[in-house]
């Protein structure tokens, strides 16, 4: 059922919440995996930090400044209208299209409140969030589990699929796929969800649909945590066809973005602040490639064309060797919780070469 030509919304239900199910409150264990199990539950202070994939050394100065410096305007309310103006122009949309959220989490609740699918599927391995969203609100999920190297094929997912949630790059793979075979998923009365949390990751974007106002039902959910360093700040936003925007609106809490999150975002929306990030990407990649070559010249599979700010690595026994790695104080990702991976798995975000380099040489003495 759809309303104002948005596909799975239903207008009718778009206000209220769905009834209490605590069988499916439950389900965001997914059944096989804790899906609410995150990186940050795989570090703690002391240790060198590879589970959480967030930017080094962030927020920069200048953005801590522009941030704090609003603390002084907290007496008002918080006003979205520049910052959805200036989303809208970093990517060349109407303000119209532009919901902004408190992170990428919150976006993934409003779209499982909001919709009303009939066949919801998820493409995994991916961050769970999407999944235990959908599964909260009630909504049953079908899985397309994509086997390694975890290569999008359009053919994985149902043709009856009405919502369909994919990341791009794929969180925990790392791995980017073409924006033409993303596209091969849209169609009318179906929602495709692309996940871009890490799309600045990719120097140019170069496979980004943030620009696609052309393609039925699609929504774009981007975050600035990871590469300006704001997971305590959430700052995030999608965009979406305009009807779909103003039911997610009227769905999300009055003011749930904050006046020093609306800051941020037109900070990191400006000329300058994706210059930055653009230069940080390209540093990423070379230090990621080495990584990935050092890991390698030990032994360890990684998963190829990494392309976000991690590589996923497969290992024997990788629980015991996570275990091992945290008694030399350096902490790493699970992987067993990412529906379509297995206790073999490890996820490991790039850092320095100084960091890097500690990582490899651990693992060589444990392997």
């Amino acid at each position: 059922m759809s309303a104002g030509g948005v596909p799975g919304a239903d207008n009718a239900h778009a206000h209220a919440l769905p009834p209490v199910d605590l069988h499916s409150a439950m389900a965001t264990t997914g059944g096989d995996v804790d899906l609410r199990h995150h990186g940050d539950a795989d570090t703690a202070p002391g240790l060198v930090d590879f589970a959480v994939n967030v930017r080094p050394g962030t927020p920069p100065s200048w953005l801590a400044q522009r941030i704090a410096a609003s603390v002084g305007d907290l007496a008002a309310y918080p006003d979205p209208g520049p910052a959805r103006r200036a989303v809208a122009h970093r990517h060349g949309r109407s303000a119209d299209e532009v919901l902004l959220t408190a992170g990428a989490a919150e976006a993934f609740v409003l779209l499982a409140r909001v919709l009303r699918p009939r066949r919801a599927v998820v493409v995994h391995p991916q961050f769970t969030e999407p999944e235990a969203a959908l599964r909260a609100a009630g909504h049953e999920v079908d899985r397309a589990i994509l086997p390694p190297d975890f290569t999008l094929d359009p053919d994985a997912v149902p043709p009856e699929a009405d919502l369909v949630m994919v990341g791009n790059p794929t969180n925990p793979t790392s791995v980017l796929h073409p924006a033409a075979t993303l596209a091969e998923l849209a169609r009318p009365g179906r929602v495709l969800v692309v996940d871009e949390a890490f799309a600045d990751c990719v120097p140019g974007e170069p496979e980004s649909l943030c620009t696609r106002d052309d393609l039925p039902g699609l929504v774009v959910v981007r975050s600035l945590t990871k590469t300006w360093g704001l997971a305590g700040l959430r700052a995030g936003y999608l965009l979406a066809p305009p009807d779909l925007v103003r039911l997610l609106a009227d769905a999300q809490p009055l003011w749930s973005v904050s006046t020093p999150a609306l800051v941020a975002t037109v900070a990191c929306s400006s000329p300058p602040a994706l210059a930055e990030a653009d230069a940080w990407a390209r540093g990423l990649a070379e230090h990621r490639a080495d990584l990935a070559r050092r890991l390698d010249e030990i032994g360890v599979a990684v998963t190829p064309g990494a392309s976000a700010s991690f590589l996923l690595v497969r290992v024997p026994h990788a629980e015991r060797l996570r275990a091992a790695l945290l008694e030399q104080k350096i902490a790493v990702r699970r992987g067993d919780t990412f529906p379509g991976l297995g206790a073999d798995w490890l996820r490991v975000a790039v850092r320095d070469t100084e960091n890097n380099a500690r990582l490899v040489r651990a693992l060589a003495e444990l392997l």
